[in-house]
């Protein structure tokens, strides 16, 4: 299931790890990066001959020199690597073979200081995301939006009825709720009226409300049905209405008699503006979103971002406009990249862990402080209670890797059948790493397959040797 039951530049990667120039403009850091990478992940990879089971037949490489032999620390300066950097290979090198990891498992470390790819195993190989998918939808979404981005839920009245309309607040509880009673309240006595009808206009979001690739298990526990309107983060099969039920109560708590159901409607334009409710910042809600890994605030992104950037509201709309800005804007590579949803829920999602290092890597660098800072903000912290990587769900407690606490921010990543951690963590000599760690398939308890992440993440910090 999900997190919550138990993903750049001017990079370009191809099948094999072979770079193709873009139309984009690259710098001569990201040249540099993607050559060394490039080198980097075919090397690293060939202790799993075994081609993923999620990866093209022509995801391997057939130009880099044959280091058959050599010993590790050859291999690694063959790579590009400085000699401060040979012990993290070998220790990555011989600990992405645990047996606890399966088979399939993908992973990458950058510096982003010196603009170097450090590591990389099946970097490029499309991998089943879990929520690391969550960091393409926050991008996204930030980038089109905007951090201080609010949204809006409104109460007209038109023809005898009182109309919520939904504007993808995730976040609406029952006080907000309340406070636009209150107002639509003060707005009818003031008129003279004692009763009325109720309806809501979830019409923002286009259906589908259910992804490709979700299964039916997974709502609406783990993610309801996306519409634009919803209370308190209720998970039933239709939130609009739900949400018209609970205004209805509210009503007629305040003596205003409600006529009939509450009923589905498009409100009209001429329908007059009687209260309204603004969210916090986006800032701020993706923060929430990246902590707790919340499926439902990312679907509602996912969505937002298509209203924002002109696109239908829909999956589809979605994430066309993830791949856009992803590529267009940031230059960050899409090769073998599939989403169908905004949080990595759907089992037809597929991003190789090369995609989301250079997501993450953005986060390094100051010209996006502004955009997307709350991304780093919002991500976990290794030992930080309220969030996916906390005691609670026992990450980052193994003899191995309890040294990276407090060291570690990660986006984790929880599905049957794939588990991920991407993330940034500093050094003791400051230097600003990024990883990203997936694997699909392994038969292990999931328990033990985190324990064998956390390790790499600690490896990566360099407090694991």
């Amino acid at each position: 299931m999900s997190d919550t039951s138990g993903q750049t530049r001017m990079n370009a990667f191809t099948p094999g790890g072979h770079h193709r120039h873009r139309k984009v403009r690259m710098t001569g850091s990201a040249v540099r990066r993607a050559v060394v990478l490039a080198m980097a992940v075919p090397v690293a990879s060939a202790a799993l001959a075994g081609t993923s089971a999620f990866a093209a037949d022509r995801n391997t490489a057939t130009t880099v020199p044959d280091t058959t032999g050599a010993t590790d620390a050859t291999a690694a300066r063959d790579r590009g690597v400085g000699a401060g950097h040979e012990q993290l290979v070998r220790n990555l090198d011989a600990r992405v073979l645990d047996q606890r990891l399966g088979a399939d498992v993908s992973g990458v470390v950058l510096d982003a200081d010196s603009d170097t790819a450090l590591w990389g195993h099946n970097a490029t190989t499309a991998m089943m995301p879990a929520s690391n998918a969550k960091l393409a939808t926050s991008t996204a979404a930030l980038t089109v939006m905007g951090p201080n981005h609010r949204f809006t839920t409104k109460v007209v009245y038109g023809h005898g009825t009182l109309t919520l309309v939904g504007g993808g607040d995730r976040t609406l509880s029952g006080d907000d709720l309340a406070e636009l009673t209150k107002t639509a309240v003060a707005g009818l006595k003031a008129a003279g009226l004692t009763s009325v009808k109720v309806a809501v206009d979830d019409s923002l979001f286009a259906a589908p409300s259910l992804a490709n690739g979700w299964n039916e298990g997974y709502y609406p526990t783990e993610v309801a049905p996306v519409r634009a309107l919803v209370v308190d983060g209720h998970s039933v099969e239709d939130t609009s209405l739900d949400a018209g039920k609970v205004f209805a109560q509210q009503l007629a708590d305040a003596g205003v008699a409600v006529e009939g159901d509450v009923t589905r409607a498009t409100a009209h334009h001429r329908d007059v503006p009687v209260a309204r409710h603004r969210s916090a910042p986006l800032s701020e809600i993706v923060k929430t979103m990246l902590k707790t890994s919340d499926n439902n605030i990312a679907e509602t992104l996912l969505r937002m971002t298509a209203v924002e950037s002109g696109r239908p509201a829909t999956f589809e709309g979605g994430t066309e406009a993830v791949r856009h800005v992803l590529s267009h804007r940031y230059g960050v590579s899409l090769e073998n990249f599939e989403m169908y949803d905004g949080s990595g829920l759907s089992r037809a999602d597929r991003i190789p862990a090369a995609t989301l290092a250079q997501i993450l890597e953005l986060l390094t660098e100051h010209r996006n402080t502004h955009t997307l800072g709350s991304i780093l903000e919002g991500l976990p912290v290794a030992g930080e209670a309220g969030a996916t990587l906390g005691p609670e769900w026992g990450r980052f407690d193994d003899p191995n890797s309890e040294c990276a606490v407090g060291k570690v921010r990660a986006k984790t990543g929880t599905l049957t059948g794939a588990i991920a951690l991407s993330g940034l963590t500093r050094t003791d000599e400051g230097e600003w790493r990024v990883f990203s760690f997936i694997e699909n398939g392994s038969t292990a308890a999931p328990n033990d397959i985190k324990d064998a992440m956390d390790g790499l993440a600690a490896t990566v910090n360099g407090c694991y040797t």
